[in-house]
């Protein structure tokens, strides 16, 4: 009966509860697609990056990371990585075998990051083979190697001269040899562009004498939703091998968007102040308007229970109605941008075209932002709802039915 009462009461005031909903519909509409954009462009970017570097996850020996010692590896066998692989979410396994050379031309050296891998695999994994600027991609056999354009500038080289690298190898093994250079790679990042010499992953096991070892095994998931899951399963098959995520190998990165998204909450909360203060006038004027009713309801054997239920149970319907306006406008908003996302033009596209990156802006589908936005709106009213109960609570009798309703 109180629900029926209140949904009546509730559109008693057509045009009051219409604009609060929309209010409150509004609110949560440009919350929930802030969010959506947010998140969908924060796990573009950490995929692209983990593409275009390090991997979303990546087994290492437990001493690598800060010695980054090529007597540091792990197996590099078919056996070692098939638990890895059996586990659910993992898209990509990549062995990469990465070290220090002295790299020479005809008049000039200088230190350089070797690093080895599956050719074949890295094109469909980082895109490695649309980065070549000059020659051609490197096979699986290839006895030659790709080197930054920076690199080749500082050193003179062009496509079809010689690299001498001398280095280091496994177990203070002399790393020594003469490569063809078979490409040019254009790098939009001047570290790597300045100091990269790639080449077959058979051919750097080779140069440093490694055999079969890997300096680090590099994962990819199919979503990040998945990483905290298969992070925990390898920690569990590798107990002797250190595992990495992406926030550990880019802290940098990861400490950006951390700082993005503390700037984009402040935003949002900030519209949830605003909508919440048009709440909070709502529901006082609403009380304020209605003390001789309620002072009718208790002279006629209303209990000031039931009297506080109704009002919340109105309140809520308020809410309900606002929260169904905005999921039905925003839901076909969000599922429209998902498929058929934003695009970068200009300046923008370009730099994040050479970047090696997709210039779009995509759309996250979350149940969680559904479920944490709409918690907030209720969050809201309850707070809003404070105030006015309290005053239903200390209604005085007499007063309400003079018309009044001051506290005694």
């Amino acid at each position: 009966m109180l629900v029926t009462l209140a949904w009546r009461n509730l559109w008693r005031q057509k045009r009051r509860t219409l604009l609060t909903a929309s209010a409150l519909a509004l609110a949560l509409l440009l919350s929930l697609t802030t969010r959506s954009l947010q998140e969908g462009t924060y796990a573009n970017n950490i995929d692209n990056a983990a593409r275009f570097s390090t991997g979303l996850l990546q087994l290492q020996h437990p001493e690598f990371k800060e010695s980054h010692s090529i007597d540091d590896l792990l197996p590099g066998t078919p056996a070692f990585i098939a638990p890895a692989k059996a586990i659910d979410g993992i898209s990509h396994a990549l062995p990469r075998l990465e070290s220090f050379a002295l790299a020479a031309g005809a008049s000039r050296s200088k230190g350089v990051m070797v690093m080895g891998g599956q050719p074949q695999a890295e094109a469909d994994y980082a895109k490695v083979d649309k980065r070549l600027t000059e020659g051609h991609y490197l096979s699986q056999d290839d006895q030659g190697v790709l080197i930054g354009e920076g690199l080749a500038r500082y050193l003179s080289l062009s496509v079809g001269d010689q690299l001498v690298l001398y280095g280091q190898g496994y177990h203070g093994q002399t790393a020594a040899g003469l490569f063809p250079i078979r490409g040019i790679l254009s790098f939009p990042m001047a570290g790597i562009d300045n100091q990269l010499v790639y080449m077959p992953l058979s051919l750097a096991q080779r140069l440093y004498g490694c055999e079969d070892r890997v300096s680090n095994w590099v994962l990819h998931t199919h979503s990040l939703a998945q990483l905290p899951a298969v992070t925990d399963a390898l920690r569990g098959h590798y107990p002797d091998a250190a595992v990495w995520d992406w926030q550990a190998l880019s802290p940098e990165m990861a400490q950006q968007i951390q700082m993005d998204r503390a700037g984009g909450l402040f935003m949002i909360y900030l519209l949830y102040g605003v909508v919440g203060f048009g709440l909070f006038a709502t529901l006082v004027m609403m009380i304020l308007e209605r003390q001789r009713e309620f002072g009718v309801m208790l002279a006629t054997g209303m209990v000031r229970r039931q009297l506080l239920l109704l009002v919340i149970i109105e309140s809520g319907l308020l809410a309900l109605v606002g929260v169904l306006l905005g999921l039905a406008i925003a839901t076909p908003l969000l599922l429209w941008f998902a498929y058929h996302p934003l695009s970068l033009t200009g300046d923008a596209a370009q730099m994040v075209m050479e970047m090696g990156w997709d210039p779009l802006l995509p759309v996250l589908l979350s149940p969680r932002l559904v479920v944490n936005q709409v918690l907030i709106v209720l969050g809201l009213l309850s707070l809003c709802l404070a105030y006015p109960l309290w005053r239903v609570y200390r209604l005085n009798l007499v007063q309400a039915l003079k018309g009044g309703g001051n506290d005694h």
